[in-house]
Parts: structure tokens; C-alpha cells; sequence
């Protein structure tokens, strides 16, 4: 069964003070790109994410994003007093020199850089696990999403090649009596400009049937029904085959359009007007699997 490259996938896991939450989110693209967002407690680990978030995902543009909650009671902020102190004598001094009475520079200083501190933990291996568990659960939940994405997806396409096939049924009722019409007008045509008893019938014969083999769409018939044949067989084999299937659909419109370049009939070329649209609908559908 296919996969659709739309995505999303969250997951929360409490460890010690802290909440570790993880939401992972897709749409279609040609490539991969990957766009993570971590705490600062994370970035030593970056890499390994991506790689294995690029592994798991494989193609789409992807947002994923970690965050920490900590509670109220395990937060710990301290001032930098040597620093605060610093800045403090270079303020006064400044302030004087340039005779300016400033009330309150503690409004000036504590939004400096490093002035306020917050306790930074060093990553333990027993939170990396938990960071690791709450990332394969929004995983998890992920591709259980694309997946039923993938089977509507999947759905929808299979009845959509089924009325390109019916269509082609369609088609054949009206090969018969398109042949036939083909014939008299050309022999009408040519009885009008030639006298009857200069003809050659045989030779007539033979060069109408030459003339009306490029009409006969057989083999563009036997294609087509194995090209969608080949396109649902991909589709149930292959869970991530979006490009093959796009490449597949070029082929089923290659036949489609030699069948309208041959129909020389207005019911005909109406049928492929319809059968044309539903495989239009079928490559917007395919953009959007993995």
C-alpha cells in the first residue's frame, strides 16, 4: 500500500521535572528537507536525530520540533552577581561623564547577556533514552497517519484507473462504425473524382486497408491496460513509490494521447476527454505520495 508524504505525529513523555514533547509534521516535496527545531539540551545530539528522523521520514517537508516543560518548582534562575556588578560600575561611570541621572539601572542591566542564569543540566543517558522513546512514539504515530492517508490516496486512484479502463471500453463501441465510415468516404471521395470503370478494386481495396491500419488503436489498448495493470501492482507492492507511479502515469498518457491522435471520430475523441481528465486527477494525487 502507498503512503502519502502528509504527515503529523506528537507525542509527550514525563521524565523526572520534566515534559519531553515531540510533534513531527509533513507535506509533499520533490526531496527531502528537513527543518528540526531543539532545546539547547539537545544540540549535542542533532545529528543523530536527523539522521535518523531523514531515515524514518525519507522524502517530504518536514517540520519536527522538541520541547522541554519543566515544572514551576524545578526551575532554578540565578543572577551573575560579578558580571551584574561589572556592568553596574560602567553604567555610573558612563552616567557621570556624560551627567546623566539614571533611576534605575537594574532595569538596564538585568536583561544583559549572561546577567541572568538559568541552571543548564548536562544530557544523562537515561534522559536521552526518554528523548529517543517519545521521538519513535510521534514516529510511530506518524506513519500510521501517512498510511492512512496512503490507503484513501490508493483508493481513490485504483476506481480512477478503472474508469480510464471503462472509458476505453467505451471507446470500442465506436471503433466499428468509425472504420466503416472512413471506408465510404473515401470512396465516395474517390468515385467523384474518378470515373467508376477506371478503378482498380482490388488495388482500392488494398490501399484502404493500408490507409485505415493507422487507424487501429489495438496495441495502444493492450498497453494501456497493462500499464494500469503495472500501476496498481506498484502501488500495493511498493509503500514509498511516488516517482515510479508519476513515471508509470507518463506512459498511461503516452497511449491515451496516440489513441486521440488516431480516433478520428467526435464520440471517440470525447471518450478520451474524459479518460484524459481522470488521469490528470491521478498525476495531482500522485505529487502527494512518498
Amino acid at each position: 500500500m502507498i503512503r502519502s508524504m502528509t504527515g503529523f505525529g506528537t507525542s509527550a513523555i514525563d521524565f523526572e521535572n520534566k515534559t519531553i514533547t515531540v510533534e513531527i509534521k509533513s507535506v509533499n516535496s520533490k526531496f527531502m528537507d528537513l527543518n528540526l527545531r531543539l532545546p539547547s539540551a539537545y544540540k549535542e545530539k542533532e545529528m543523530e536525530l536527523r539522521t535518523e528522523l531523514s531515515r524514518s521520514i525519507e522524502r517530504g517537508k518536514c517540520d519536527v520540533a522538541f520541547s522541554i516543560e519543566t515544572q514551576e518548582a524545578a526551575k532554578k534562575t540565578t543572577i551573575n552577581r560579578p558580571l551584574a556588578k561589572a556592568y553596574f560600575e560602567e553604567l555610573k561611570m558612563l552616567d557621570a561623564e556624560l551627567g546623566i541621572s539614571t533611576p534605575n539601572f537594574l532595569q538596564i542591566i538585568l536583561p544583559l547577556p549572561d546577567v541572568m542564569m538559568n541552571d543548564k543540566s548536562v544530557l544523562s543517558e537515561a534522559e536521552w533514552k526518554a528523548v529517543a522513546t517519545a521521538m519513535k512514539l510521534a514516529l510511530d504515530a506518524f506513519q500510521k497517519f501517512r498510511a492512512n492517508e496512503g490507503a484513501a490516496l490508493q483508493k481513490d486512484v485504483e476506481q480512477r484507473l478503472k474508469n480510464i479502463l471503462d472509458g476505453i471500453i467505451e471507446i470500442e463501441k465506436f471503433e466499428g462504425g468509425r472504420i466503416e465510415t472512413v471506408r465510404k468516404r473515401l470512396q465516395s471521395n474517390l468515385e467523384e473524382f474518378i470515373q467508376l470503370n477506371n478503378i482498380d478494386r482490388n488495388r482500392f481495396e488494398q490501399e484502404l486497408i493500408f490507409y485505415i491500419e493507422k487507424y487501429d488503436i489495438s496495441e495502444e489498448k493492450v498497453r494501456l491496460k497493462s500499464h494500469c495493470d503495472y500501476f496498481v501492482k506498484t502501488m500495493n507492492e511498493d509503500p514509498s513509490a511516488g516517482k515510479k507511479l508519476s513515471f508509470i502515469a507518463q506512459e498511461i498518457g503516452r497511449e491515451i494521447n496516440t489513441i486521440g491522435s488516431k480516433a478520428n471520430d467526435a464520440d471517440m475523441q470525447k471518450a478520451v476527454v474524459i479518460i484524459k481528465d481522470e488521469l490528470e486527477k491521478i498525476k495531482e494525487q500522485i505529487l502527494n505520495v512518498l
